[in-house]
């Protein structure tokens, strides 16, 4: 048995040298240590021996066992190491190589003027307020003091999808649904897409963005929409951006006005971009009139309120000095990259 033993030992360190990876490693294991290995077997076997030759081999097993479990400690580190080196030398990285060009996007300028808007808006302490873009003519058109026979209602400038349900022409319906759910003071901004059957052209769209704002509350005053507009206009386009008022009618507005902005790119002086008149036609404004109130439910003679509403595009051709609104639509990369 002694012979035995150290021809298991002999064989087991040369399978032990051989083995080239972890799983050969492994299989030598278990062929002599296991739990049905060599030497394992040999060890059952001890009870057949006499007591003289027990201690002789046991002492001679251990030692068997020892020197096997030894070599496979060494030789399983030398194998992870390999491994290790290995996959570095697969994973090198030159530094040297130059790098992929990596394209970095930018906000779309409808949205950069949407959300220098909302912050400014914010920081005066009003809300924002969402509404459904498929409206009720009721609120598209007749809580806002604009009768059937309006213009506006004709099939020419509203999209119809039943007789009573419209793609909304403006985001006004979204002042209206607050009005009537909400008790004063209001203070909202309501951005959005609208919807109007224009055509395609350099400054008309079917589809546009807009932003409409209203606050109600008591004693407020055409003095208080004017330093409203005046603060917009200073941190949307320029500190020295002057702003004016030019009368005009709106169905929901009484009085109402339009408002222009001083040209930001040549002060006043006339350009290309205010086509020489010094001044560009900004928004909409006016006092919400009475019958506005009344029809969502609020008393006009308690309370009073502004409203006003411009095109996003119309700012964004204006800030950037674009003549052309179908380039904002066309997703040409070579224009958006100026932004």
């Amino acid at each position: 048995m002694k012979e035995k033993v150290l021809e298991i030992k002999e064989n087991a360190v040369k399978e032990i040298k051989n083995a080239q990876n972890l799983q050969a490693l492994n299989d030598v294991r278990v062929k002599y240590l296991g739990k049905k290995g060599e030497l394992t077997v040999l060890l059952k076997g001890m009870g057949a021996l006499s007591p003289e030759e027990r201690p002789v081999v046991g002492s001679l097993v251990n030692e068997a066992r020892d020197t096997i479990e030894k070599q496979i400690e060494e030789k399983e580190k030398a194998l992870k190491a390999d491994i290790i080196k290995e996959k570095l030398e697969k994973e090198k990285i030159d530094i040297t190589m130059p790098s992929k060009k990596q394209e970095i996007g930018s906000i779309h300028p409808i949205t950069g003027v949407i959300d220098n808007v909302k912050d400014i808006f914010l920081g005066l302490g009003y809300q924002i307020v969402d509404g459904p873009e498929i409206e009720k003519a009721i609120y598209n058109f007749d809580k806002l003091n604009t009768p059937p026979d309006h213009p506006a209602r004709d099939i020419q400038d509203t999209f119809y999808i039943t007789e009573d349900i419209v793609l909304r022409s403006q985001t006004s319906p979204v002042q209206a649904r607050v009005m009537e759910t909400q008790k004063p003071p209001i203070k909202i901004i309501c951005p959005g897409k609208v919807y109007r059957s224009d055509s395609v052209d350099a400054t008309h769209s079917p589809v546009f963005h807009q932003i409409e704002g209203l606050v109600i509350d008591k004693n407020i005053s055409m003095s208080d929409l004017k330093g409203t507009l005046e603060m917009f206009a200073k941190k949307c386009l320029g500190e020295n951006t002057k702003i004016r008022f030019r009368p005009h009618h709106f169905p929901f507005t009484e009085p109402s006005a339009e408002a222009d902005v001083s040209c930001f790119v040549c002060k006043g002086k006339g350009c290309r971009v205010c086509k020489n008149e010094g001044w560009i036609e900004l928004l909409g404004c006016g006092m919400v009139h009475p019958n506005v109130l009344e029809n969502c439910g609020i008393d006009p003679n308690e309370y009073s309120g502004f409203a006003f509403g411009f095109g996003v595009e119309r700012i964004a051709m204006a800030k950037y000095g674009i003549d052309d609104m179908r380039l904002l639509f066309e997703n040409d990369v070579r224009f958006l990259k100026q932004f």
